[in-house]
Protein backbone atom coordinates (compact mmCIF):
# COMPACT_ATOMS: atom_id res chain seq x y z
CA UNK A 1 0.00 0.00 0.00
CA UNK A 2 0.74 3.48 -0.39
CA UNK A 3 -2.15 6.00 0.31
CA UNK A 4 -0.41 9.32 1.38
CA UNK A 5 -2.69 12.05 3.08
CA UNK A 6 -1.16 15.41 3.56
CA UNK A 7 -3.40 16.88 6.71
CA UNK A 8 -3.58 20.93 7.12
CA UNK A 9 0.19 20.74 6.03
CA UNK A 10 2.24 24.05 6.97
CA UNK A 11 5.51 24.98 6.99
CA UNK A 12 7.00 28.17 8.32
CA UNK A 13 10.62 29.39 8.33
CA UNK A 14 11.95 32.38 10.18
CA UNK A 15 13.36 32.96 13.93
CA UNK A 16 10.76 33.06 16.81
CA UNK A 17 9.98 36.53 17.38
CA UNK A 18 10.98 37.60 13.71
CA UNK A 19 9.58 37.53 10.59
CA UNK A 20 8.09 34.48 9.35
CA UNK A 21 7.15 33.31 5.56
CA UNK A 22 4.89 30.75 5.23
CA UNK A 23 6.37 28.56 1.74
CA UNK A 24 3.07 25.66 2.39
CA UNK A 25 -0.34 26.92 3.75
CA UNK A 26 -2.43 24.25 5.00
CA UNK A 27 -2.08 21.94 2.45
CA UNK A 28 -5.13 19.25 1.90
CA UNK A 29 -4.47 16.34 -0.51
CA UNK A 30 -4.84 12.65 -0.53
CA UNK A 31 -2.91 10.76 -2.73
CA UNK A 32 -4.00 7.06 -3.87
CA UNK A 33 -2.00 4.34 -3.70
CA UNK A 34 -0.29 4.12 -6.80
CA UNK A 35 -0.91 7.12 -7.95
CA UNK A 36 1.29 9.85 -10.11
CA UNK A 37 0.90 13.10 -8.94
CA UNK A 38 3.17 16.30 -9.87
CA UNK A 39 3.16 18.85 -7.77
CA UNK A 40 3.51 22.14 -10.16
CA UNK A 41 4.28 25.45 -10.01
CA UNK A 42 6.26 28.53 -10.36
CA UNK A 43 9.47 28.80 -8.39
CA UNK A 44 8.83 29.68 -4.58
CA UNK A 45 5.62 28.20 -4.66
CA UNK A 46 6.48 25.69 -2.14
CA UNK A 47 6.31 22.66 -4.17
CA UNK A 48 10.08 21.46 -2.83
CA UNK A 49 9.34 22.45 0.45
CA UNK A 50 6.37 20.20 0.26
CA UNK A 51 8.25 17.25 -0.81
CA UNK A 52 11.03 17.75 1.97
CA UNK A 53 8.40 18.04 4.33
CA UNK A 54 6.65 14.58 2.97
CA UNK A 55 10.25 12.52 2.98
CA UNK A 56 11.29 13.83 6.26
CA UNK A 57 13.80 16.23 5.37
CA UNK A 58 11.81 19.02 7.02
CA UNK A 59 10.08 19.18 9.93
CA UNK A 60 6.33 20.91 9.29
CA UNK A 61 5.03 23.59 11.48
CA UNK A 62 2.13 21.85 11.96
CA UNK A 63 -0.15 19.38 10.23
CA UNK A 64 -0.02 15.94 9.92
CA UNK A 65 1.77 13.53 6.80
CA UNK A 66 -0.38 9.95 6.97
CA UNK A 67 0.98 7.01 4.84
CA UNK A 68 -1.51 3.93 4.69
CA UNK A 69 -3.26 5.43 7.55
CA UNK A 70 -0.37 5.70 10.13
CA UNK A 71 0.92 9.84 10.62
CA UNK A 72 4.73 9.71 9.58
CA UNK A 73 5.34 13.28 10.39
CA UNK A 74 7.70 12.52 13.64
CA UNK A 75 9.43 9.78 11.87
CA UNK A 76 12.72 9.91 10.81
CA UNK A 77 13.49 9.49 6.86
CA UNK A 78 14.83 6.55 6.76
CA UNK A 79 11.53 5.02 9.06
CA UNK A 80 8.98 6.51 6.44
CA UNK A 81 9.61 3.51 3.61
CA UNK A 82 9.81 6.44 0.82
CA UNK A 83 12.57 6.71 -1.27
CA UNK A 84 13.69 10.37 -2.83
CA UNK A 85 15.67 11.17 -6.30
CA UNK A 86 16.82 14.61 -6.19
CA UNK A 87 17.71 16.85 -8.61
CA UNK A 88 21.18 16.78 -8.60
CA UNK A 89 21.16 13.37 -8.57
CA UNK A 90 23.39 13.04 -5.10
CA UNK A 91 25.48 10.36 -6.40
CA UNK A 92 28.66 9.37 -3.79
CA UNK A 93 31.33 10.28 -6.71
CA UNK A 94 34.00 7.60 -5.37
CA UNK A 95 31.36 4.91 -5.42
CA UNK A 96 30.57 2.89 -8.18
CA UNK A 97 27.08 2.58 -9.69
CA UNK A 98 26.88 -0.82 -8.04
CA UNK A 99 28.02 0.48 -4.45
CA UNK A 100 25.76 4.00 -4.90
CA UNK A 101 22.37 1.85 -5.41
CA UNK A 102 23.26 -0.68 -2.94
CA UNK A 103 24.36 2.13 -0.21
CA UNK A 104 21.19 2.78 1.28
CA UNK A 105 20.11 -0.95 2.04
CA UNK A 106 23.95 -1.64 3.19
CA UNK A 107 23.00 1.59 5.59
CA UNK A 108 19.42 0.93 7.07
CA UNK A 109 18.48 -2.67 6.47
CA UNK A 110 19.83 -5.88 7.76
CA UNK A 111 19.88 -7.40 4.20
CA UNK A 112 22.81 -9.51 3.25
CA UNK A 113 25.27 -9.07 0.87
CA UNK A 114 23.79 -11.29 -1.97
CA UNK A 115 20.07 -9.95 -1.32
CA UNK A 116 21.23 -6.78 -2.10
CA UNK A 117 23.41 -7.55 -4.99
CA UNK A 118 20.25 -9.64 -6.47
CA UNK A 119 18.08 -6.30 -6.13
CA UNK A 120 20.70 -3.70 -7.30
CA UNK A 121 21.48 -6.26 -10.42
CA UNK A 122 17.20 -6.58 -10.97
CA UNK A 123 16.69 -2.88 -10.55
CA UNK A 124 19.66 -1.90 -13.23
CA UNK A 125 18.53 -4.53 -15.76
CA UNK A 126 15.10 -2.65 -15.54
CA UNK A 127 17.29 0.89 -15.62
CA UNK A 128 19.12 -0.89 -18.73
CA UNK A 129 22.53 -0.12 -17.08
CA UNK A 130 24.07 -3.37 -16.16
CA UNK A 131 26.94 -2.66 -18.22
CA UNK A 132 27.67 0.71 -15.83
CA UNK A 133 27.62 -1.23 -12.64
CA UNK A 134 31.57 -0.92 -12.35
CA UNK A 135 31.51 2.58 -13.47
CA UNK A 136 31.72 5.68 -11.36
CA UNK A 137 29.52 8.66 -12.13
CA UNK A 138 32.52 10.74 -13.29
CA UNK A 139 32.56 8.40 -16.10
CA UNK A 140 28.37 8.08 -16.87
CA UNK A 141 26.32 11.05 -18.31
CA UNK A 142 23.91 12.78 -17.15
CA UNK A 143 21.22 10.52 -18.27
CA UNK A 144 22.54 7.18 -16.98
CA UNK A 145 23.31 9.30 -13.67
CA UNK A 146 19.74 9.39 -13.75
CA UNK A 147 19.49 6.00 -14.49
CA UNK A 148 21.43 5.12 -11.26
CA UNK A 149 19.71 7.43 -8.61
CA UNK A 150 16.48 5.88 -9.76
CA UNK A 151 17.82 2.52 -9.68
CA UNK A 152 19.05 3.53 -5.88
CA UNK A 153 15.07 4.19 -5.13
CA UNK A 154 13.83 1.30 -6.84
CA UNK A 155 16.02 -1.17 -4.74
CA UNK A 156 14.55 0.06 -1.43
CA UNK A 157 11.32 -1.10 -2.67
CA UNK A 158 9.43 1.70 -0.95
CA UNK A 159 5.81 2.56 -0.79
CA UNK A 160 6.27 6.14 -2.17
CA UNK A 161 8.76 7.75 -4.45
CA UNK A 162 9.40 11.35 -4.07
CA UNK A 163 11.47 13.17 -7.07
CA UNK A 164 12.52 16.32 -7.19
CA UNK A 165 13.05 17.69 -10.61
CA UNK A 166 14.80 14.75 -11.13
CA UNK A 167 15.06 15.65 -15.14
CA UNK A 168 16.38 19.47 -14.98
CA UNK A 169 19.82 18.82 -15.80
CA UNK A 170 19.25 16.73 -18.86
CA UNK A 171 19.24 18.20 -22.71
CA UNK A 172 16.03 18.63 -24.25
CA UNK A 173 15.86 15.30 -25.88
CA UNK A 174 16.71 13.07 -23.47
CA UNK A 175 14.36 14.88 -21.29
CA UNK A 176 11.63 14.00 -23.29
CA UNK A 177 12.48 10.28 -23.46
CA UNK A 178 13.11 10.12 -19.62
CA UNK A 179 9.71 11.12 -19.30
CA UNK A 180 8.15 8.50 -21.11
CA UNK A 181 10.92 6.24 -19.56
CA UNK A 182 9.72 7.14 -16.21
CA UNK A 183 5.86 7.02 -16.75
CA UNK A 184 6.62 3.29 -17.75
CA UNK A 185 8.41 2.41 -15.16
CA UNK A 186 6.04 3.82 -12.61
CA UNK A 187 3.15 1.91 -14.37
CA UNK A 188 5.00 -1.37 -14.07
CA UNK A 189 6.10 -0.70 -10.23
CA UNK A 190 2.32 0.64 -9.56
CA UNK A 191 4.34 2.93 -6.62
CA UNK A 192 2.68 5.94 -5.27
CA UNK A 193 4.74 8.64 -6.94
CA UNK A 194 4.67 12.24 -6.24
CA UNK A 195 6.85 14.67 -8.74
CA UNK A 196 7.74 18.28 -8.53
CA UNK A 197 8.54 20.58 -11.41
CA UNK A 198 7.85 23.79 -12.58
CA UNK A 199 7.81 22.14 -16.38
CA UNK A 200 4.20 22.72 -17.03
CA UNK A 201 4.77 20.29 -20.15
CA UNK A 202 5.86 17.52 -18.00
CA UNK A 203 2.89 18.04 -15.77
CA UNK A 204 0.59 17.76 -18.59
CA UNK A 205 2.50 14.62 -20.04
CA UNK A 206 3.26 12.38 -16.69
CA UNK A 207 0.67 12.26 -14.35
CA UNK A 208 -2.61 11.15 -13.34
CA UNK A 209 -3.32 14.29 -11.75
CA UNK A 210 -1.58 17.53 -11.23
CA UNK A 211 -1.43 19.78 -8.04
CA UNK A 212 -0.87 23.68 -8.78
CA UNK A 213 0.62 25.71 -6.20
CA UNK A 214 1.24 28.76 -6.02
CA UNK A 215 2.65 31.35 -2.57
CA UNK A 216 2.56 28.15 -0.59
CA UNK A 217 -1.83 27.53 -1.42
CA UNK A 218 -2.74 25.00 -3.74
CA UNK A 219 -4.67 26.54 -6.59
CA UNK A 220 -6.12 23.29 -7.60
CA UNK A 221 -6.05 19.44 -8.29
CA UNK A 222 -7.34 17.42 -10.84
CA UNK A 223 -6.26 15.69 -13.88
CA UNK A 224 -4.25 17.68 -16.62
CA UNK A 225 -7.34 17.57 -18.83
CA UNK A 226 -9.54 19.28 -16.14
CA UNK A 227 -7.16 21.75 -15.26
CA UNK A 228 -6.48 23.09 -18.77
CA UNK A 229 -10.06 22.91 -19.68
CA UNK A 230 -11.77 23.67 -16.49
CA UNK A 231 -9.13 26.06 -14.40
CA UNK A 232 -10.27 27.15 -11.27
CA UNK A 233 -9.11 30.26 -11.67
CA UNK A 234 -6.98 33.08 -13.82
CA UNK A 235 -3.40 31.72 -12.22
CA UNK A 236 -4.11 28.05 -13.09
CA UNK A 237 -5.34 29.44 -16.52
CA UNK A 238 -2.25 31.40 -17.39
CA UNK A 239 -0.04 28.73 -15.62
CA UNK A 240 -1.34 25.78 -17.15
CA UNK A 241 -1.08 25.82 -21.23
CA UNK A 242 1.67 26.60 -23.06
CA UNK A 243 1.62 29.26 -24.82
CA UNK A 244 -0.43 30.67 -22.38
CA UNK A 245 -4.21 31.70 -22.12
CA UNK A 246 -4.88 35.02 -23.76
CA UNK A 247 -6.14 37.62 -21.49
CA UNK A 248 -8.47 40.87 -21.86
CA UNK A 249 -9.85 43.15 -19.51
CA UNK A 250 -13.88 43.43 -20.68
CA UNK A 251 -17.12 45.08 -19.60
CA UNK A 252 -20.09 43.57 -19.77
CA UNK A 253 -22.78 45.44 -21.99
CA UNK A 254 -26.54 43.92 -22.30
CA UNK A 255 -25.86 40.60 -24.41
CA UNK A 256 -21.85 40.64 -24.98
CA UNK A 257 -18.58 41.51 -23.57
CA UNK A 258 -16.61 44.79 -24.99
CA UNK A 259 -13.72 46.79 -25.14
CA UNK A 260 -12.05 48.73 -27.59
CA UNK A 261 -11.19 46.00 -29.84
CA UNK A 262 -13.62 43.54 -30.13
CA UNK A 263 -17.11 42.45 -28.83
CA UNK A 264 -18.25 38.93 -28.11
CA UNK A 265 -21.85 37.85 -27.80
CA UNK A 266 -22.81 35.98 -25.08
CA UNK A 267 -26.14 33.85 -24.28
CA UNK A 268 -28.66 34.05 -21.77
CA UNK A 269 -26.92 32.25 -19.11
CA UNK A 270 -23.47 33.72 -18.92
CA UNK A 271 -25.19 36.98 -18.68
CA UNK A 272 -27.41 35.76 -15.79
CA UNK A 273 -24.12 34.12 -14.03
CA UNK A 274 -22.39 37.29 -14.90
CA UNK A 275 -24.87 39.71 -13.70
CA UNK A 276 -24.58 41.74 -10.11
CA UNK A 277 -20.94 40.57 -10.15
CA UNK A 278 -20.35 44.16 -11.43
CA UNK A 279 -19.55 45.27 -15.24
CA UNK A 280 -15.66 44.93 -15.36
CA UNK A 281 -14.19 40.95 -15.74
CA UNK A 282 -11.23 39.38 -17.37
CA UNK A 283 -12.06 37.20 -20.64
CA UNK A 284 -9.72 34.08 -21.69
CA UNK A 285 -9.27 32.27 -24.74
CA UNK A 286 -6.44 29.72 -25.60
CA UNK A 287 -4.38 30.47 -28.52
CA UNK A 288 -5.85 27.18 -30.54
CA UNK A 289 -9.44 28.41 -29.76
CA UNK A 290 -9.07 32.17 -31.77
CA UNK A 291 -10.69 31.87 -34.89
CA UNK A 292 -8.63 33.03 -37.83
CA UNK A 293 -8.43 33.49 -41.60
CA UNK A 294 -12.02 31.65 -43.21
CA UNK A 295 -12.99 29.90 -39.96
CA UNK A 296 -13.60 33.79 -38.85
CA UNK A 297 -15.35 34.59 -42.35
CA UNK A 298 -18.79 35.43 -41.97
CA UNK A 299 -18.68 35.40 -37.91
CA UNK A 300 -20.60 38.15 -36.70
CA UNK A 301 -17.74 39.00 -33.58
CA UNK A 302 -14.70 38.64 -36.39
CA UNK A 303 -12.53 41.62 -36.38
CA UNK A 304 -9.21 42.60 -37.80
CA UNK A 305 -6.18 42.87 -36.03
CA UNK A 306 -2.23 43.23 -37.27
CA UNK A 307 0.37 40.49 -37.31
CA UNK A 308 3.91 41.72 -35.45
CA UNK A 309 5.51 38.28 -35.44
CA UNK A 310 4.74 34.81 -37.14
CA UNK A 311 6.57 32.06 -35.37
CA UNK A 312 6.61 28.23 -37.20
CA UNK A 313 7.15 25.77 -34.78
CA UNK A 314 6.88 22.92 -37.60
CA UNK A 315 3.92 21.38 -36.33
CA UNK A 316 2.08 24.75 -35.91
CA UNK A 317 2.25 28.01 -36.31
CA UNK A 318 2.38 30.86 -33.70
CA UNK A 319 1.17 34.43 -34.47
CA UNK A 320 1.58 37.37 -31.97
CA UNK A 321 -0.21 40.78 -32.25
CA UNK A 322 -1.63 43.20 -29.59
CA UNK A 323 -5.23 43.34 -29.20
CA UNK A 324 -6.10 45.96 -26.61
CA UNK A 325 -3.17 46.68 -25.23
CA UNK A 326 -2.45 42.81 -24.29
CA UNK A 327 -0.16 40.51 -26.14
CA UNK A 328 -1.98 37.84 -27.65
CA UNK A 329 -0.74 34.57 -29.61
CA UNK A 330 -3.03 32.65 -31.67
CA UNK A 331 -2.46 29.02 -32.91
CA UNK A 332 -3.04 28.24 -37.00
CA UNK A 333 -2.20 25.74 -39.71
CA UNK A 334 1.94 24.87 -39.98
CA UNK A 335 0.97 25.57 -43.32
CA UNK A 336 -0.35 29.45 -42.96
CA UNK A 337 1.02 31.96 -45.79
CA UNK A 338 0.59 34.61 -43.22
CA UNK A 339 3.22 36.90 -42.80
CA UNK A 340 4.19 39.75 -40.49
CA UNK A 341 2.41 42.82 -40.77
CA UNK A 342 -0.25 40.99 -42.65
CA UNK A 343 -3.75 42.57 -41.36
CA UNK A 344 -5.98 39.48 -40.80
CA UNK A 345 -9.97 38.67 -39.60
CA UNK A 346 -9.96 36.60 -36.31
CA UNK A 347 -12.95 35.68 -33.65
CA UNK A 348 -13.42 34.53 -30.12
CA UNK A 349 -16.22 31.95 -30.07
CA UNK A 350 -18.51 32.16 -27.23
CA UNK A 351 -18.49 28.39 -26.63
CA UNK A 352 -14.54 28.34 -25.66
CA UNK A 353 -14.21 31.73 -23.37
CA UNK A 354 -13.55 32.01 -19.68
CA UNK A 355 -14.28 34.95 -17.86
CA UNK A 356 -12.90 35.45 -14.39
CA UNK A 357 -13.30 38.06 -11.93
CA UNK A 358 -11.50 40.79 -12.05
CA UNK A 359 -10.72 41.35 -8.09
CA UNK A 360 -10.52 37.73 -6.73
CA UNK A 361 -9.07 35.93 -10.15
CA UNK A 362 -11.93 33.39 -9.36
CA UNK A 363 -13.45 31.48 -12.84
CA UNK A 364 -16.82 32.36 -13.27
CA UNK A 365 -17.35 30.87 -16.79
CA UNK A 366 -15.43 27.84 -18.02
CA UNK A 367 -15.62 27.07 -22.31
CA UNK A 368 -18.35 29.54 -22.28
CA UNK A 369 -21.22 27.71 -19.19
CA UNK A 370 -20.78 28.96 -15.66
CA UNK A 371 -17.99 27.03 -13.86
CA UNK A 372 -19.83 24.53 -10.64
CA UNK A 373 -19.37 25.36 -7.34
CA UNK A 374 -16.82 22.27 -7.02
CA UNK A 375 -14.63 23.67 -9.25
CA UNK A 376 -13.50 26.53 -6.86
CA UNK A 377 -12.60 24.28 -3.62
CA UNK A 378 -11.07 20.91 -4.49
CA UNK A 379 -8.45 21.36 -1.75
CA UNK A 380 -10.16 18.99 1.33
CA UNK A 381 -10.34 15.93 -0.36
CA UNK A 382 -8.01 16.04 -3.28
CA UNK A 383 -10.33 14.49 -5.78
CA UNK A 384 -13.42 16.80 -6.28
CA UNK A 385 -11.53 18.30 -9.30
CA UNK A 386 -11.72 15.07 -10.88
CA UNK A 387 -15.82 14.99 -10.10
CA UNK A 388 -16.44 18.36 -12.03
Amino acid sequence: MGELNLETLRKEFGEEGGEHVVAVNDLDIDIEDGEFLILVGPSGCGKSTTLRCIAGLEQPTSGEIVLDGQPVTQRKPKDRNMAMVFQNYALYPHMTARENMAFGLRMTTEMSNEEIDERVVDAAELMGIEDLLEKKPGELSGGQQQRVALGRAIVRDPEVFLMDEPLSNLDAKLRTQMRTELQDLQQDLDVTTIYVTHDQTEAMTMGDRIAILNHGELQQIGTPKECYQEPNNQFVAGFIGSPSMNFFDVELADDALVNEDFRVQIPNSIREELAGRGSEFVMGIRPEEVLSEGDATGHEDAFGIDVNVVEPLGDVTYLYTDIAGSESTISVNRNTDIEPGDRIQIAFPQSEIHVFDSMTGDALITRGEPAGEDLVDDSETGSEASEA
